[in-house]
């Protein structure tokens, strides 16, 4: 299932919410804390610590802090099909 890490009040996040949404997708989110310092899980699994991240574990992909790559990944890959 693919994963998302965000915070709500991010509008790049938004979008990439967005998407998944209307690409009818399952996903898992998880929300970071807004202090940068707080963010060790985030940079775990991104190598950073800036929002949006995707994770697509079904391609081992790994989409850090770029929305509109996000989206681009999203529609490229899964526009046609429900995926979890």
């Amino acid at each position: 299932m693919l994963e998302l890490y965000q915070f709500e009040e991010c509008p790049y996040c938004k979008k990439v919410r967005t998407a998944l949404t209307d690409l009818g997708m399952t996903y898992i989110i998880h929300n970071v804390p807004r202090n940068l310092e707080e963010r060790d899980e985030l940079e775990k699994v991104s190598g950073q610590r800036y929002v949006p991240v995707l994770v697509d574990p079904n391609t081992d992909t790994v989409i850090a802090d770029d929305d509109e790559k996000a989206v681009e990944y999203l529609t490229e890959n899964y526009e046609n099909e429900n995926v979890e």
